[in-house]
C-alpha cells in the first residue's frame, strides 16, 4: 500500500527546513517487531528548532505520530496517515553532565546507552534504565520502569515541542506521572529531559547493572523479535500471571505466538503481519476477562490503520 506524495507541498510552504522528508517509507525496519506499513511521510528534523519551524508550518489538518526505535510499537498493515517524525543525530542524542549529579539528555538516546554512560561518570539511582528497551522519549511518555525504580522518581523536568511549534518545559509535577503514564499533552514531542542522579563508584553501579542485566536475559525473550511487556500490570496483580492462568502461554495467531519464556510478550516467529500480532493480543485480553474478569491495558502502542 502507498499513500499519496505530499513531500513536494510540504518542501513548497518550509523553505528553510533543514531536516529530511521521504514519502511512503517503510516503518518496519524501524520496529522490534519488524511489521507494518509505511509512513505517508517520514520527516527527520535536523535539531529543536529544525521540529519547531516544522511543526508551525505543517497544516493542522495533517496527523503527526512520533517514533522512536520502535521497541515498544506496533505499526498496522496499513501503514501511517500524515507525517511521522523520528528523532535521532546528535541534536538528540547528546548527554550533558551538569554540578551536583543532574544529567541532561536528548531523547533519542536508548535507555540502555544512557545508563552506561552513567555509570561511567559515577552517577547512580538510574541504574533500572539498563533493563528498559527503547529510548528516552518513549520513556518519558510512559514513566517506563523496571526492576524497582520508574522515570518519575528521577526526573527534574523535561522539553518538548507542541503541534503548534512552541518550545515548552514541563516540570516534574506538571507531567502528572502515574503507572505507565503521564498527562503531559498528547501532542507535545519530548525534545530533552533532566534528571537527578546520585554519587556511588563506577564498580558499583555497573556491579547492579550487570545483576538487572542477567535478570532480564534469564526471564526475557530478548533475542526474539518482539516488542518487550505487552499489558500493564492490572496492580497489584502481574500481567504475565493472569496471561498464564488463562492458558495463553505459547498461544499462536497467524505467525504469532505468546512467549513460552515470558507470557506478557508476544513474539514475531518470523512472517507474522501485524495484524497477526494485534489479534493475538486481543484474543489475550478476550481470554483473560474471560478467565479472570482483569480488563488488560495494552503497553504496546500501536499506531496506523489496518488495510
Amino acid at each position: 500500500m502507498s499513500f499519496p506524495d505530499i513531500t513536494a507541498e510540504l518542501t513548497a510552504r518550509m523553505p528553510e527546513l533543514r531536516g529530511r522528508m521521504a514519502a511512503n517509507q517503510a516503518l518496519a525496519p524501524f520496529t522490534w517487531f519488524r511489521v507494518g506499513g509505511p509512513a505517508q511521510v517520514l520527516f527527520l528534523p535536523a535539531d529543536e528548532t529544525d521540529l519547531s519551524y516544522f511543526l508551525r508550518h505543517l497544516p493542522r489538518d495533517i496527523p503527526v505520530t512520533i517514533i522512536g526505535l520502535g521497541s515498544n510499537l506496533i505499526v498496522r498493515d496499513g501503514g501511517v496517515p500524515g507525517v511521522t517524525i523520528r528523532l535521532g543525530g546528535r541534536a538528540f542524542g547528546e548527554i550533558e553532565f551538569l554540578d551536583g549529579y543532574r544529567v541532561r539528555v536528548g531523547t533519542a538516546v536508548p535507555d540502555q546507552k544512557f545508563a552506561r554512560e552513567l555509570a561511567e561518570k559515577g552517577v547512580a539511582g538510574l541504574e533500572f534504565y539498563c533493563g528498559i528497551p527503547g529510548s528516552l522519549g518513549g520513556a518519558l511518555r510512559m514513566n517506563a520502569g523496571a526492576h524497582g525504580g520508574e522515570t518519575t522518581d528521577v526526573l527534574v523536568d523535561v522539553r518538548g515541542v507542541d503541534r503548534a511549534g512552541n518550545i515548552r518545559t514541563f516540570t516534574h509535577d506538571e507531567m502528572g506521572f502515574s503507572y505507565r503514564h503521564c498527562e503531559a499533552p498528547e501532542d507535545v514531542i519530548f525534545t530533552s529531559a533532566l534528571f537527578q542522579g546520585k554519587p556511588d563508584t563506577k564498580e558499583n553501579i555497573l556491579a547492579r547493572m550487570d545483576e538487572i542485566t542477567r535478570k532480564r536475559e534469564e526471564s526475557q525473550p530478548i533475542r526474539e523479535k518482539t516488542g518487550g511487556s505487552t499489558f500493564a500490570n492490572p496492580k497489584p496483580q502481574s500481567a504475565w500471571k493472569v496471561v498464564d492462568a488463562a492458558g495463553c502461554r505459547g498461544l499462536i495467531v497467524g505467525d504469532a505466538q505468546v512467549s513460552e519464556m515470558h507470557c506478557n510478550f508476544l513474539i514475531n516467529r518470523g512472517k507474522a503481519t501485524a495484524a497477526d500480532i494485534e489479534s493475538l493480543g486481543e484474543e489475550v485480553r478476550r481470554r483473560v476477562k474471560e478467565n479472570s474478569g482483569v480488563d488488560l491495558r495494552w503497553e504496546i502502542r500501536r499506531i496506523g490503520v489496518k488495510p
